[in-house]
Formats: structure tokens, sequence, C-alpha cells
């Protein structure tokens, strides 16, 4: 693990270091349940997805979706972790209204992933290796409804049973912004092979965060001797949400333990919610352990035994990930590791890019795609795959614009008019007369008429040379936009015996 800095926070008597650990739940994408044939499909209506195995019906036996097994395997592999060849499925008992078996099937002391690794890239230009601690299967639960009725609680059981990987890292983490960006960093993983769609906001991907402070040096005696007590007691915030949320809530939740700390109590050991409308974390329970659960080996399920050929059949078949690709354009593109890891932060970005940077100036493609196509974008509130115009048609715009056929301006308006009205750019240049003026003729003549227009702008300029911005923007007015800014510069120094710093 990298060693970094970690950001402080200053309170009363002194600095506080932070230390984060989490616990991410990825539903596995698959059409069928973990250990029934059940849909997953979201936005059903309640309990119409439902399998006797599901609902926990008397003689119901589970049985193992391989599918779901080869979605663990995958990702374990593009986490860089051990792949366990043998791993054993739990029972984990609690009592809750939506868990029908009373129980949940996961997996304990033998997950099917053991030990990796994510890289994040940090916009200080630093690279911080975050551990994995573990990957293991469990099912989802049902959801509680207490909305429906004044004074009833209803039960779907749509997600009962739903596969679901529960990715947990080490407390490896020293700032809200890492914690951020580890989540958007393994979603951006999962997205990349398939694994989860990583909806965050239908509940397919939901994040545990662990928060503890402790004062400077405490964690470097963890790093040292592997001994939590030097890291703090921590709090566990449940079903976080977003990464903004994220962040948001361990900013809140550091604070609150530095000032019970100074204050002179102690940090209670318990799971917390976090509210984004007050931002703020709220008790909800003591945090259990594992013995709390009364754990043991589900005695319906053998053994789940891995052949390790199959293993690296399905690392053979693993999709270029972002740390790869990241290096690829790197490589390929001449562009800086800064934007090549914000154009591989999503697959489909990174798709559209370089289709748009085929044949054309990578730096001039990623600047395109970073301020106007994704600007207007944002503006619009839509996705990379909702773009009006196509990465092939920006492409053309770029090619254009290099080639001199059309300025910058006008290819700004052309992506404007593409982006309303649709067609294909080159053939709009044609049709409405966009092409660039390079005629050196038909420049000195709009020159000219600037001139005459303004005499005292001709005198001024003689004691203040940066006026020259001035006429060229008078110019390109008097020509729609149309002339070339280089031609029109030189045409201007000669006319008007400009010296070169004017």
């Amino acid at each position: 693990m990298s060693q970094h800095a970690a950001k402080t926070i200053k309170g009363e008597t002194g600095e506080w270091e932070i230390v984060i650990g989490m616990e991410v739940h990825a539903q596995v994408l698959s059409k069928a349940k973990l250990f029934s044939g059940a849909s997953t499909e979201f936005g059903a209506e309640p309990n119409s997805h439902v399998s006797f195995v599901d609902a926990a019906m008397p003689g119901m036996l589970p049985v193992i979706n391989r599918f779901c097994v080869e979605q663990a395997v995958k990702t374990g592999l593009g986490l860089k972790a051990q792949i366990n060849n043998r791993s054993i499925f739990d029972r984990k008992n609690y009592f809750y209204p939506d868990l029908p078996q009373g129980y949940q099937i996961s997996q304990f002391k033998n997950p099917i992933v053991g030990e990796g690794e994510i890289l994040l890239d940090m916009k200080d230009g630093e690279t911080i290796t975050v551990g994995i601690e573990r990957l293991h299967l469990e099912q989802d639960a049902g959801k509680s409804l207490h909305d429906q009725h004044p004074d009833q609680s209803f039960v779907d059981l749509n997600r009962s049973g739903t596969a679901l990987m529960e990715i947990v890292s080490k407390p490896h983490m020293r700032s809200s912004e890492e914690a951020a960006a580890f989540l958007k960093k393994l979603r951006a993983i999962l997205r990349y092979l398939g694994t989860c769609d990583g909806n965050m906001d239908e509940g397919s991907m939901r994040a545990d965060v662990n928060v503890s402070v402790c004062k400077p040096g405490g964690y470097e005696k963890f790093r040292e001797t592997g001994s939590f007590k030097h890291l703090g007691t921590r709090c566990e915030i449940k079903n976080v949400n977003s990464m903004r949320f994220v962040q948001m809530a361990v900013e809140y939740e550091a604070r609150r333990q530095v000032a019970i700390i100074e204050g002179g109590g102690t940090i209670k050991q318990e799971t917390r919610l976090y509210d984004s409308k007050l931002n703020e974390t709220r008790s909800m329970r003591s945090k259990e352990e594992a013995h709390d659960y009364r754990y043991f080996p589900d005695p319906d399920l053998l053994p789940l035994e891995l052949e390790q050929s199959w293993v690296e059949s399905l690392k053979a078949s693993l999709p270029e990930l972002p740390d790869e690709k990241k290096a690829r354009f790197i490589k390929d593109f001449g562009i800086s590791a800064y934007d090549a890891g914000v154009l591989v932060g999503e697959k489909e970005l990174a798709d559209f890019y370089e289709e748009l940077a085929r044949g054309v100036d990578a730096k001039a493609a990623a600047n395109w795609l970073n301020n106007e196509v994704l600007g207007r974008l944002n503006r619009d509130g839509l996705g990379i795959t909702q773009s009006p115009v196509s990465a092939s048609a920006n492409n053309a715009i770029i090619r254009m614009m290099g080639d001199g056929t059309i300025s910058g301006k006008l290819a700004k308006d052309l992506l404007d008019i593409v982006w309303s009205e649709g067609g294909d750019p080159v053939q709009i240049v044609e049709q409405r007369g966009m092409k660039q003026v390079t005629d050196t003729s038909a420049i000195e003549k709009a020159v000219e008429a600037v001139i005459a227009a303004n005499p005292d702008k001709v005198e001024e300029i003689k004691a203040k040379p940066k006026l020259a911005g001035w006429f060229v923007g008078q110019v390109m007015k008097q020509t729609g936009g149309k002339a070339n800014p280089s031609a029109v510069n030189a045409v201007l120094k000669t006319r008007l015996n400009l010296p070169d710093e004017g």
C-alpha cells in the first residue's frame, strides 16, 4: 500500500487524522437470482419476481447460479485479487420482516475472492493504492415499505435472493476525497467488466462507510503492528448511494467524532445513517460483531469448488480495464495522465473518445470532448450515450477545424446546429457557406472597410498596438466569423504597420 499524507481535521486540541474503510454491496448483473431462477428485473410490481425459494417455503432448497459465480470471479480478477478455488456458503442469522428464512446465505471465513487492490488517480497527480480485503457472494433481503399505509408496513420480496457481491476494502483511505474516488473507480471497474450496472439510484450499488479518527501517527502504528486499536473506534455509515454523499458523510462523521472525543466523551461502535437533506449522520443501532450472527456453514449447499483452468479462461476473456486503457491512451494518443484518467472514468466516454480522436490531433479531440461536447451534455442533463451529435460527426467537425475549412468559432456554431437540427456537418458547411475565408483579397477588403469606418481607432492604435485585437474582432464581424484569424492578423499587421510584439 502506498504511503501518503492524510487529510487532517483541526480540533481544539490539535490535528486529527481520518481513517476510512468501505464495504460495497454490488448487485451481480444477472437475469436470475443467486439461488433461484426468479427474475432480477428492476421496477416490477411488488412480489411479482418471487420464487418458492425466495419466499422460504418449506422444503425449498437453494441451487447455485453458475453465472453469478462467474461474475464474482471476473470481478475478483479485475481487482487483481486472489481467487479462492474453494469457498463455503454460510448462514448469517438475524431476524427482519423482509428476510423470509430468518437468515441470509452469505460467506464468512472462506470467501470466493481474497486480497486485491485498486489504484486511485487523485486530482493532484498522486496515485494511491487501496487494498481489497475480500469479495464474497451473498443474497439480498427484500424491502420493507413503511409509506404505503398509515399504520401498516408492507414487504416486497422482489429483491429477496438477488445476488450481491460484498467488496470489502482495507482501511487505507485517509480523506473524504479518497473515499469518493474509491467508490467511483470501483464502479468503473465493475461496469467495464459487465458484472454490475452500478446504478446507485436503483440500489444496485450501495456503500457502507467505516470512519474513525486518530491522532497523527496512529495510522503509522497500525501499519507497523496491525492493531486496530491505534485507529480509534469506528462507526459504520450504512447504505450511502452516491460519491458526493460519501464525501459529505465522511466529513460530517469525522468532525462529529473529533468533537465528542475533545469534549471528554467516547465513540461508541455503531451503525449510523446519513441524512443528505440535513447533512448529518444519525445513530441506527449498535454495531454487531460476527458472533452476534451465529455464522455456520449452510447445510443445504456444498462447498463451492472451482477448477483453475476455468478461472484462467475467465482471466483470458477479461476486457481492457480502466488502468490498462489509461496507459494505452497516454502511449497511443500522447495525452496527459490527467486527461486520460478523466476519459477512462466511464467506459462509454472512453469509447466515444476513441472514435472521436481517430485520425485527428488527440489533444485537440480531448479538449473538444471535455469543453464542447460534455459542456453541452451537462447543460442539457444528458449522458454521453445520449449525445445528439455522434462521435463520428464530432470527428468530422474537428477535421474541418484542423485543416482550416472552418475556424474555431464556426466549429462551435456548427456543433450547435448539428446538436439542435441534426445532419451531416460537412454538408451543412457547404450548404450554408460556412467555409473559412482564406482569400487574402477578400480579407484585405474587409480590413479596409473597418479602417475606413474607425479613423479614431486607427490613430489610437499607433500608441496602443494591443488594440490590434479589437480590429481582428471587427474584421471577423465584417466577414460573419468566416475569415481566417491568422490571415486577418497578417493583413492588419502590414496595413497598420504594427510591430511584431503588437
